[in-house]
């Protein structure tokens, strides 16, 4: 077994049931997603639309691709063929958009809708209000080519877990009024991404069900 195969392994058994690990393998080289591969991961997060074009032809068609970065408009229509849901949507002019390379494809891509949460500027997402107004207005319900499966965020860059699971829960709570709200008919809307490598374990303890891990498993950067 190696370092990485050891990691998935340990991480997994961590996950307690619905949650699933998404292995971030942006920077890192295909034979790496191949060993993780070799014990059962099938997720995978990239963030650079040329970088997963290339790995996703040349690894196995059963991965599932999740593209966790910032997307712009213009790279949508790259990913469109075969990703299996967009994590980081932080606008509606994004989401129309996928909607309408989704349909070019006779596809219906899944997605979440990216929350900012946390205390720095520079990170995106819509801030709780401006993802309810959204909701409110309703648009997406008439794009046949995307389905809002639930919420995402990333959580202030600091070592203070009490903000750090303060973020999370703003997430969570968010998550579940906008279920109940919105989504109450719709069993797919039950997606929470949140917890990376260092804050998995506070995610965990606030509803995430999708941990997007990478250096842990892979190591620092390669490329």
């Amino acid at each position: 077994m190696t370092h990485i195969q050891d990691e998935i392994q340990a991480i997994t058994e961590e996950l307690p049931e619905g949650t699933r690990l998404v292995a971030v393998s942006k920077y890192h080289p295909s034979e790496a997603i191949r060993e993780a591969y070799e014990v059962g991961q099938r997720v995978f997060g990239e963030s650079h639309v040329q970088e997963l074009q290339q790995k996703h032809a040349e690894l196995p068609e059963d991965i599932e691709w999740h593209f966790i970065g910032h997307l712009q408009t213009n790279k949508v229509k790259y990913l469109a063929p075969y990703v299996s849901l967009i994590h980081a949507v932080d606008s509606e002019r994004l989401l129309a958009e996928i909607n309408r390379q989704a349909i070019k494809c006779n596809r219906r891509i899944r997605v979440l809708l990216q929350l900012h949460v946390a205390l720095e500027e520079t990170k995106y997402g819509l801030t709780t209000d401006e993802c309810w107004q959204m909701l409110e207005q309703g648009h997406w319900r008439d794009m046949a080519g995307v389905e809002i499966c639930g919420i995402m965020c990333m959580a202030s860059n600091v070592d203070d877990e009490e903000r750090i699971a303060s973020d999370f829960e703003r997430a969570h709570s968010f998550f579940l009024r906008a279920r109940e709200t919105f989504f109450a008919h719709q069993p797919s809307f039950c997606e929470c991404s949140w917890g990376m490598s260092d804050d998995y374990p506070i995610a965990l303890r606030h509803g995430s069900t999708l941990v997007r891990i990478g250096s842990r498993i892979f190591g620092q950067r390669v490329y």
